[in-house]
């Protein structure tokens, strides 16, 4: 009975059937894949290639689980008292105030989530595959059953596949089956019984292609795969967990225990003074309330979904939060060199051709430039030498440029892409060329050679023949068996089979090795990479075969000549290189290039220490001691020729000298090194998948200068935060000052619960949510990194909290006592000191911003630009409208024991908040937020 679709693709059996069986089973071909049509098909039937993991909480729970916050059970307890003395306004009050900060944690906590989970899920796996008969790459969730899956080095293996062709290949699996070596996979078909482990013809959704290459067709995907049925009890969420928020959960909890103390502590003094157990319970409730910073939690979490989204929209995904805050007080950037400081485009900018140095023009792969002699423009005429140099870069050559998007880019290797432009600069046309000398054969490169040779058919007489091959040429009836070989590669290789050399007018001339290396060491010292050029024209019956073999070029070449190329810097890479020296952040070029090459490149970009760049090799490293080793590495800036094992030893080298070290990679060997490194950056574009799962961080530009951004706004987020613990404790200070002070003096409180609440909730929220969207300050990236073991109370935040409480202190008591005193009237005495308190907060919240910077600034007549300052235009403007209603509405009236201001009244809590701009000011001046 022939077995149904879905019962094949549940099937867990596949390692013991053969690949003819298979394919037959799931209609596909080796060679051409699935058409798009029948792939369309199996994806209606079969759905879509992911995980469906167990779902998470409810928003039920989740709404509930806000409330098991420590300094809430305060509150929760404080109304249950309240409604058991009969007080129901007050407790609905209190659980009302409870419930809206419930809401809002709810609200802000599930968008930050939200966001994060599209951020992530924004970074797809693409798969390499075989549709239609060519090679595509699609995201690995339009995989279905049939497809043919190309798997190479540093891939994720998007589904369960069964391999029918591999090359070397291991992959690592330990997730799977905890296996930490990778397995050599094979195509050989298995025992019906071999365990999930010892499957060597089955390569598994979610592991890593660590070496060599393979194919394999898809057999199961989604929850049908062996990972998948796994991941089925896996619960889905975002975690909005850091060390900064388990550090305020560790201080709520000690506040906690220090709030019950002093309140048990006032609750027995009041006693002992004499006064009722209620009214001593309102002193213990207000007291316990005004101490409790309840809208801080909300601020941390909105504070840091808004810098998770201000870093995606400068190309930064972040992949796991603390990212976030740790990427604030980097002091050490590991750079890749290629495409991240690097524009990744190879430019040939000299060659040397018939004894004459000529420049290039022009950046990129785009053909807009010229090349010069002494600074004047030539024509590809002008010298025999320089033709055929630049021919032989054209057409011994594998890659092509295709233009996408209005830019040129290269399909293949950088360093041909660069060859084929400058042919382009001077007229080719790679196809009119390819007409009139069409390849016959190719050696491809290989690094124990260390070159590339072509061979070609041509039908012309060739420059550069020796005069025997002149004579034969010129002689021979049969001109359609004339051959010619192009040779490139790397100095050394060509120079050592050349014996003679082309001048400017194609004439012959011996080699000259000694001028020749001088001028590579010229090119090299300019950071340019060296290649060689060479020919050989030969009769087809001198070929050592029909095709072409190294025999057949090991001598009688003829050099013509050099091309030097680089990848030029990023503009931007070059000024987000100097921001990072500025503020603090050494840093420090990785890469597996020649020393000369990098060391000449992080001059240009300004990598001086000391005024000089101290480059270390790959070799030298290996060879120091461990003292030796760790000085070089706190002292060097360039790295070249480094493995990718000595990048982790870096990075622990750094971590021991108390770094905080951000480390780039993109190669699968780089993952115990991104690891390792506290922030660990992958490459969006250019990265394997392997490293992209080790990394906190994707560029999705592969560009230096968004490392720079995501640091600014890793700053940014921490000042805001910290911005937001100076705004609110003051006032929680301020507030349980009084109440402390009042009961120990046996004093009317000058302040209630209820209106405690208020400012603690709905005027703190209101005034502070606005402080987590303050944009960067200019000076954020001119400050050193901050020292990653300080505490977040640091000793000059404690201080200025301690200030601004003393004042907040003096303003609620003073202007309490004051209308109390003249007026008799407890509620107008109340109200008065709240707004008082209130207007001393909205000038505070300007001193700390940048808004109010800017204009006081502006008052100096300094010019300051003012970044966008709507949120906290908007906060105070809130701030304005509710403190009017909480004062002026009857209702409010009622339920909070306030009382309505007339203008003199207004004008005069305005005026007794105004010292607070003097009070800031000195507080600035020791403990600057900005």
């Amino acid at each position: 009975m022939t077995a149904t679709p879905q019962e094949i693709i549940r099937s867990s059996q596949w390692h013991h059937l053969s690949v003819q069986e298979i394919t037959r089973h799931l209609d596909t071909n080796l060679e051409t894949g699935l058409t798009s049509a029948v792939a369309a098909k199996k994806r209606d039937h079969f759905g879509a290639n992911e995980l469906k993991s167990k779902p998470g909480k409810s928003p039920l729970l989740r709404f509930l689980l806000q409330f098991n916050q420590p300094l809430l059970y305060i509150l929760l307890i404080a109304g249950a008292i309240k409604a058991i003395l009969g007080q129901w306004v007050n407790a609905g009050v209190i659980w009302g105030v409870t419930l809206i900060n419930a809401i809002i944690g709810f609200v802000q906590e599930s968008k930050a989530e939200s966001a994060i989970a599209a951020l992530a899920s924004s970074v797809q796996t693409n798969a390499t595959i075989i549709r239609n008969g060519k090679k595509v790459q699609l995201s690995s969730t339009e995989l279905v059953p049939g497809d043919v899956v190309l798997l190479t080095s540093g891939d994720k293996v998007p589904a369960d596949l069964r391999l029918v062709q591999v090359r070397n290949l291991q992959v690592n699996e330990s997730a799977l089956t905890g296996e930490s070596i990778a397995t050599e996979k094979n195509t050989q078909l298995l025992n019906l019984d071999a365990p999930l482990a010892e499957r060597t013809n089955m390569a598994y959704a979610g592991s890593f292609v660590t070496f060599g290459t393979g194919k394999g067709i898809v057999v199961a995907i989604g929850d049908a795969t062996e990972t998948g049925r796994i991941s089925q009890l896996m619960e889905q969420g975002t975690s909005l967990k850091t060390p900064l928020t388990r550090k305020f959960d560790k201080f709520s909890r000690t506040l906690l225990y220090i709030i019950l103390g002093i309140a048990a502590f006032m609750f027995a003094v009041g006693l002992g003074y004499g006064y009722s157990w209620t009214e001593m319970f309102e002193a213990a409730i207000a007291f316990a309330v005004s101490a409790i910073p309840e809208g801080l939690p909300a601020v941390v979490t909105v504070t840091l979904a808004i810098g998770v989204s201000r870093m995606a929209r400068r190309h930064a995904i972040v992949r796991k939060l603390p990212a976030v805050e740790t990427l604030g007080g980097a002091t050490v950037i590991c750079s890749d060199k290629t495409g991240t400081l690097t524009e990744n485009q190879m430019t040939v900018q000299a060659i040397y051709a018939g004894n004459r140095q000529y420049k290039v023009t022009g950046v990129g792969y785009a053909p807009q430039g010229e090349i010069l002699l002494d600074e004047k423009p030539v024509t590809k005429d002008n010298s025999s030498a320089l033709e055929e140099c630049i021919k032989a870069g054209l057409l011994c050559n594998d890659s092509y440029l295709e233009k996408k998007d209005e830019q040129w880019q290269v399909v293949g290797d950088p360093t041909e892409g660069a060859l084929i432009t400058v042919a382009h600069k001077v007229g080719y046309s790679r196809s009119s060329l390819e007409q009139e000398m069409p390849r016959l054969d190719v050696i491809p490169f290989e690094s124990e050679f260390q070159y590339m040779a072509t061979l070609h058919e041509t039908s012309s007489f060739i420059i550069g023949h020796t005069p025997d091959e002149a004579v034969r040429a010129s002689t021979s009836l049969e001109n359609d068996k004339q051959r010619v070989i192009f040779v490139k590669g790397s100095v050394e290789a060509i120079l050592k089979r050349c014996q003679q050399m082309l001048d400017a007018e194609g004439n012959f001339a011996s080699v000259n090795a000694d001028m020749i290396h001088q001028e590579v060491d010229t090119m090299a010292n300019l950071g340019l990479r060296v290649l060689a050029f060479a020919k050989k024209s030969v009769h087809i019956e001198t070929l050592h075969a029909t095709s072409l073999q190294h025999a057949d070029i090991e001598n009688d070449l003829i050099f013509l000549g050099l091309q030097g190329m680089i990848d030029p810097p990023r503009t931007e890479a070059i000024k987000a290189v100097q921001a990072c020296q500025e503020a603090g952040i050494q840093v420090k070029m990785i890469t597996g290039d020649h020393a000369v090459t990098a060391r000449a490149i992080a001059q240009s970009m300004g990598f001086n220490k000391n005024g000089e760049v101290l480059a270390f090799t790959g070799s030298e490293l290996a060879r120091m001691e461990k003292s030796e080793l760790a000085t070089a590495i706190e002292d060097g800036a360039v790295f070249a020729r480094v493995a990718p094992e000595q990048k982790l030893r870096i990075v622990e080298a750094l971590q021991s000298k108390g770094e905080v070290v951000a480390m780039t990679g993109d190669g699968v060997n780089d993952a115990p090194a991104l690891k390792q490194a506290d922030i660990g950056i992958a490459m969006g574009g250019a990265g394997t998948e392997v490293a992209k799962e080790a990394s906190d961080m994707i560029l999705t530009d592969d560009n230096f200068a968004s490392i720079e951004a995501a640091v600014e706004e890793g700053r940014t987020v921490y000042r805001n935060l910290l911005k937001a613990i100076a705004f609110i404790l003051p006032v929680n200070g301020g507030e349980s000052m009084t109440i402390l002070i009042s009961v120990l003096l046996a004093r009317e409180l000058p302040i209630l619960s209820l209106q405690v609440l208020w400012l603690n909730m709905v005027n703190s929220i209101a005034m502070t949510v606005p402080l987590a969207f303050e944009p960067k300050s200019e000076r954020v990236m001119q400050q050193p990194p901050r020292n990653p073991r300080e505490s977040l109370l640091s000793k000059s935040l404690v201080k200025r909290i301690l200030v601004i409480s003393i004042f907040n202190w003096i303003l609620i008591f003073g202007v309490f006592e004051w209308i109390r005193q003249t007026t008799g009237n407890l509620a107008l005495a109340r109200t008065m000191a709240i707004q008082a308190l209130v207007a001393g907060r909205v000038f505070y919240l300007l001193s700390i911003s940048q808004l109010g910077s800017a204009i006081i600034a502006r008052l100096r007549g300094i010019r300051q630009k003012i970044n966008d300052a709507s949120a906290i235009g908007i906060g105070i403007a809130c701030t304005v409208i509710l403190q009017i209603i909480f004062s002026q509405w009857n209702l409010m009236n009622s339920l909070f024991s306030t009382a309505p201001l007339n203008l003199n009244q207004w004008l005069i809590c305005l005026l007794v908040g105004l010292p607070m701009v003097i009070v800031s000011a000195l507080v600035n001046r020791f403990d600057p937020l900005d």
